[in-house]
């Protein structure tokens, strides 16, 4: 049995490092994920005048329930869509301040007119600089009375957590009806780590669609990092390609992340799965069936799946990911692009990809910048080598040692 250690959950280090900026007391985080995108997000933090003290195991954040000390500031998101979509609400709920926003060209194509509009809705003084609904944009802070908003989370759930977790800092707080939501799980993330700082979030409504968000703000806390589940997927898949046994630790039946769900589509195409409460292991005989999936609401783990799929007795089709064409690329059409090159035939539509059996034959992966694309593909490499990419240095976004940590992985693996 090989075992590993997975690098802290992207999703969680970001939100706790909005809750702990916004909560009363200085809190720590613990195992943090250190990568661009977290690195980034914690120099935002910086330019909007939070303390923030990034040691090796922990990251110490002295809160500010009044908003940002800067009363001016320029904040680059660089390709982080979290950075890009919560620090502005952060921001819009001080009390005053003039702050631009802006990140790189790959996120200034990732929409965020559902948030934008949300917040004007709330009276916030936002302007868009150059396209509507897209970086860069600009903020006059003057605090948020709170109030009724519509949302549609169709696209990305990262508004709805964007304006959930600046409820408490609101005024009167937030009533938020959702008329869509994908990725839902990460919405459950968001509610558990408000309710690890303080904060109770109540649902109603038909299909428990109307969140309602207290003022009040958050208290400080010692918050430890769960690993990535989406990261983990590769090592997953891996062991169910290879015929291998595989143990993240840190990630069992008590995660937070959604994403951890991908091991029940191993499971479907016949890998054997095992939970505990701290931990997860996948075993194959690398023997592997098709299948059809709806993976909605864990479309980030679509590019492992599809990176595996030609090895499958039989189609594997992945549907309802629509809205992984808005990712830091279009996923479902890299991922489409790529198997072509490869020699597998695949059919793509406005959601979904369908991906037929066949033996992939090396090629430079187009990676388009996007991490997951490589990472997924690493994992196709072990059983077609050769495989080169573009970019192979973009797995810095979330995971920087992920080239020498899955060599060494796979290493294990043929030893």
């Amino acid at each position: 049995m090989t075992v590993i250690h997975v690098p802290g959950s992207k999703s969680v280090t970001a939100r706790a490092l909005f809750l702990a900026a916004a909560a009363d007391g200085t809190s720590t985080l613990v195992r943090p994920l250190s990568s661009d995108d977290t690195e980034g997000f914690a120099e935002g933090l910086t330019a909007l005048g939070y303390a923030v003290d990034r040691g090796a195991e922990a990251w110490r954040v002295t809160g500010r329930p009044s908003g940002p000390a800067a009363k001016d500031a320029d904040v680059y998101c660089r390709d982080g869509a979290t950075t890009a979509r919560f620090l502005p609400a952060l921001a819009a709920a001080g009390a005053r301040g003039s702050y631009r926003f802006d990140a790189s060209a790959q996120m200034r194509r990732r929409p965020l007119a559902p948030l934008t509009e949300a917040l004007r809705t709330l009276g916030v003084d936002l302007r868009h600089e150059a396209a509507e609904g897209h970086h860069p944009l600009r903020i006059e802070a003057a605090g948020i009375k709170g109030g009724e908003l519509t949302l549609d989370a169709g696209q990305s759930s990262q508004y709805l957590t964007a304006l959930l977790m600046l409820g408490p800092l609101t005024a009167e707080g937030l009533t938020i009806t959702v008329t869509d939501l994908v990725s839902a799980p990460y919405i459950e993330i968001t509610l558990a780590m408000m309710r690890s700082f303080g904060v109770e979030v109540t649902r109603s409504g038909p299909g428990d669609t109307v969140f309602t968000v207290p003022p009040g703000g958050y208290r400080a806390t010692t918050y430890a990092i769960e690993p990535d589940a989406s990261t983990a997927s590769y090592f997953f898949a891996a062991a169910a390609l290879t015929g291998r046994e595989v143990t993240v630790p840190g990630l069992g039946r008590g995660a937070l992340q959604g994403d951890l769900r991908f091991v029940d589509v191993l499971r479907r195409m016949g890998a054997e799965v095992h939970m505990t409460n701290d931990a997860t292991t996948v075993r194959s005989t690398g023997l592997l069936g098709g299948l059809t999936v709806n993976m909605r609401d864990i479309s980030d783990t679509m590019p492992t799946l599809a990176a595996i799929a030609p090895f499958a007795s039989g189609p594997v089709r992945i549907e309802d990911v629509g809205n992984t064409r808005v990712k830091e690329c279009d996923r479902l059409e890299a991922c489409a692009e790529n198997l072509r090159r490869m020699g597998i035939t695949v059919t793509t539509g406005p959601d979904w990809i369908e991906i037929r059996p066949g033996t992939p034959r090396p090629t430079e992966i187009t990676t388009h910048g996007d991490h997951r694309v490589v990472m997924s593909f690493a994992v196709t490499a072990l059983r077609t080598p050769g495989i080169t990419y573009d970019d192979p240095g973009c797995v810095r976004k979330t995971f920087p040692r992920f080239h020498e940590v899955f060599a060494g992985f796979a290493d294990l693996l043929n030893g």
